[in-house]
């Protein structure tokens, strides 16, 4: 058994296809379907169903599988440890985040992050948090920028900054003539909320019991996909919404004036960098971590005469 073999199994699984594997490998079909079949023989198990089209990984090749990408993962960090201790940061970093923050995070430090680090390549995709969660637990991601606590003992948390959530409200809310609110002072009924998945969903609902509010309201149905949604859909057809700190700060002078803040403690929402509790990269995601609390307002930083929201 060689890193090779392992490479070559984990193409086709990815591919469904020998003779694109062989090609993404820069190897012969040939070569390809030889070594594999010796991995194969090794094993004594089959890895692949060669008879169907598309090429099916067997159910005990899945495991097989599973396990080389972890161990190509592992491979590919002892290389690039070598390359921190030697005081080079550098190397791939496969980031998940979740929409409600991508549109109005990514653009305060993604430029100059990589200005600084210039041999660091940033995969970043935009995810839910349980698809996240997941994929760190699998490796298919080496970090997630999501809203903790998750409570998940497989994963660490490594909190950034404390978002708070503002209320977004049309002219004709009873709201629009207070400068505080409580969340009892927000009619339900007139409430746009995130479809369900998102984790900011669960939070809002988790403000003052509106989760019990919203299922005695059966004619609610209306779920938004985005925050760009919940504004429109206010500034459409009335009612009001909830928005992340960052989110509010991207909005035009105009709709400024349709925000009002929460009475202290004000809820937030506790953003983090999550990283498998073994993951061994630590100096990248660190310098990445210092980047973007560079670039986060200093307000933010500290949950100081302010409360969390649970996510579930």
């Amino acid at each position: 058994m060689n890193f090779q073999q392992l490479e070559y199994i984990v193409a086709v699984d990815t591919y469904r296809h020998f003779a694109t594997a062989a090609e993404k490998c820069f190897v012969t079909q040939p070569t390809l379907s030889m070594m594999i079949q010796k991995l194969e023989d090794e094993l004594g198990a089959k890895i692949f169903d060669r008879s169907r089209q598309p090429v099916v990984t067997t159910e005990v090749g899945k495991p097989i599988v599973e396990q080389a990408r972890i161990i190509l993962k592992e491979t590919a960090h002892l290389k690039e440890l070598v390359r921190e201790r030697q005081g080079t940061i550098a190397g791939e970093l496969k980031v998940g985040i979740i929409p409600t923050l991508a549109p109005y995070l990514l653009p305060l430090f993604v430029k100059t992050f990589l200005k600084k680090y210039p041999l660091v390549r940033l995969v970043i995709t935009e995810l839910r948090t349980e698809t996240i969660i997941e994929q760190l637990k699998s490796g298919a991601l080496d970090v997630g920028i999501l809203v903790t606590p998750l409570g998940d003992a497989h994963l660490t948390e490594l909190p950034l900054f404390y978002e708070e959530f503002v209320v977004y409200t049309a002219k004709n809310e009873p709201i629009w003539g207070k400068k505080y609110v409580l969340a009892e002072d927000i009619d339900v009924k007139h409430l746009w909320l995130m479809e369900e998945g998102h984790c900011m969903r669960s939070q809002i609902l988790n403000l003052c019991e509106l989760r019990k509010q919203v299922a005695d309201h059966d004619n609610f149905h209306y779920e938004a996909g985005s925050i760009e949604t919940l504004i429109k859909m206010v500034e459409a057809n009335a009612g009001v919404t909830i928005l992340p700190e960052l989110a509010a700060r991207d909005l035009g002078a105009r709709q400024q004036k349709n925000l009002r803040y929460f009475k202290d403690p004000a809820p937030v929402r506790e953003v983090s960098l999550t990283i498998h509790r073994h993951y061994v990269r630590r100096k990248l995601v660190d310098k990445l971590k210092e980047e973007i609390l560079r670039q986060i307002p200093d307000g933010m930083r500290e949950a100081k005469k302010r409360e969390v929201v649970q996510i579930g």
